[in-house]
């Protein structure tokens, strides 16, 4: 967990005047420099990371990071990390996210069926992380977002700053709750878009959500992923980015029985009881996103007695990149349970199956979770790519739940104020680092050649072109 900033006896307005007075040391302003390493090698520091991954698969990293210079900052939290290490801060701790741009926020189902807009990938989290950090990397993925969807300069430092404000103003309103109330707080997605001030798009959105609405709690990626011939149920291979793989190709041996055998083990009586009633009848490696390409993924294939399914997927944990930013928050246990404690702490409502385990013959370290609903997915595709200013604010408004979780909200909400000077601030250092996101992408791009195939323009006012551009599950 991160740090105490405050003692427990401190009241909330004690608490709010002690963030204020953090402002003397780190002024609200200088979040808009960006002085790091404008020369530095990106196309390196990427260089470091692909020790590990499989090797094959490296060439696919690069194509789908040249793609366009979002996709690039997609998979360069390592190469931002770096840059922010010497960048200014507040001061204030908390859980970080890590990797917290926009195509790694989503919506998805609560253990109670409830329909939940949330951060969704933690390969980077951390504990004991300044709250900037995150608040950085999310404003300057809307303004490369918002670059990529052919907005105005002018547009994409507007929509940014509009994220960072609802970050702001959702601190504040976070900082009148108690503990307990911020911890059962969520982001009710129905209920956002009810506020939306597009109707056509909301009563598209409502309409997707009632269509999906009943089979919450059914698979549906069977048989989207997986076949069954003659009785026999297989997952299907898709060209590079669904198929079996040779344990043996991925590194080191991996035995997929023995790592289920594993996390179950490691699971809570009730749960381990539930998953006791399935058995894995098939395994295969699935690339995702940008950065994680070439890291081990896979999904398992379960089925019950009567021959219901249920994908699993597991995925290789390796250190965090904040470690360059927040070297004394090194983590020295399991990677994997890095991973799902920090999930834990952020998300409003985790998956009931998630799980780590390890393998101390090789040192190496996985987390285990249940793969994501198709259909709920799409939902979040819709928002990303034609309501990019709401959906930026939406993202905004969940960071700041997250991290109110394990820090504390009242001292965050006093460092930043109820004025606008620390979203102007955060939105001048999302615009330059969009030009310095340019200038790394077209550096790689150089080193590694353009890629071949990469997705055409949506050049409709605020929307996330390069979501598409990537052609990438997040």
């Amino acid at each position: 967990m991160a740090r105490k900033d405050v003692s427990d006896d401190e009241t909330r307005r004690a608490r709010y005047a002690r963030g204020k007075a953090l402002r003397k040391a780190n002024a609200r302003e200088k979040h808009g420099e960006f002085a790091g390493e404008h020369d530095r090698d990106p196309v390196a520091i990427l260089g470091e990371s692909d020790s590990g991954r499989i090797a094959r698969l490296l060439p696919l990293r690069y194509a789908r990071m040249t793609q366009s210079p979002f996709a690039f900052l997609r998979g360069a939290a390592a190469v931002m990390a770096a840059d922010l290490a010497s960048e200014p801060i507040a001061g204030v701790d908390v859980q970080g996210c890590g990797d917290c741009h926009l195509m790694n926020f989503g919506v998805f189902a609560s253990p109670e069926d409830n329909i939940l807009f949330d951060i969704n990938d933690f390969d980077e989290t951390l504990p004991g992380v300044d709250f900037t950090l995150d608040v950085k990397r999310l404003a300057a993925s809307v303004a490369v977002a918002a670059q990529a969807g052919g907005n105005s300069d002018r547009k994409a430092r507007a929509f940014a700053a509009g994220a960072i404000a609802a970050y702001r103003r959702h601190m504040q309103d976070l900082a009148l709750l108690s503990p307990i109330e911020i911890w059962r707080s969520r982001i009710d997605l129905p209920l956002e878009i009810a506020a939306f001030s597009n109707p056509s798009l909301a009563r598209r959105l409502r309409g997707a959500l009632m269509k999906v609405g009943p089979d919450l709690d059914r698979d549906d990626n069977f048989p989207h992923l997986a076949t069954s011939k003659k009785g026999v149920a297989r997952i299907a291979d898709r060209d590079d980015t669904i198929f079996h793989l040779d344990p043996t190709e991925a590194g080191e041996a991996f035995d997929p029985q023995a790592a289920f055998a594993g996390y179950l083990r490691g699971l809570t009586p009730e749960r381990a009881a539930l998953l006791a009633r399935y058995r894995l009848v098939d395994f295969a490696f699935k690339v995702v996103g940008v950065g994680s390409v070439g890291t081990f993924c896979a999904i398992g294939l379960f089925l019950s007695g009567d021959g219901e399914p249920l994908f699993l997927q597991i995925k290789e944990a390796q250190r965090s990149v904040l470690e360059r930013v927040a070297p004394r928050s090194v983590w020295a246990l399991g990677q994997g349970r890095r991973v799902v404690e920090g999930q834990r702490v952020l998300q409003a409502a985790s998956d009931v199956l998630l799980g780590w385990v390890e393998e101390p013959e090789h040192n190496r370290h996985f987390y285990v979770r249940q793969l994501k609903n198709r259909h709920l997915g799409s939902l979040g595709e819709v928002l990303e790519g034609e309501a990019l200013p709401a959906y930026a604010r939406l993202c905004g408004r969940t960071l700041a739940r997250a991290h109110a979780r394990s820090g504390d909200p009242a001292v965050i909400a006093g460092y930043m104020g109820r004025s606008e000077v620390f979203d102007d601030a955060m939105a001048s250092f999302a615009m330059k680092y969009a030009r310095q996101t340019r200038k790394d992408h077209a550096a790689l791009v150089a080193a590694k050649g353009p890629s071949p195939g990469a997705a055409p323009s949506r050049n409709k006012a605020g929307k996330a072109k390069a979501k598409a551009a990537a052609n990438a599950p997040a």
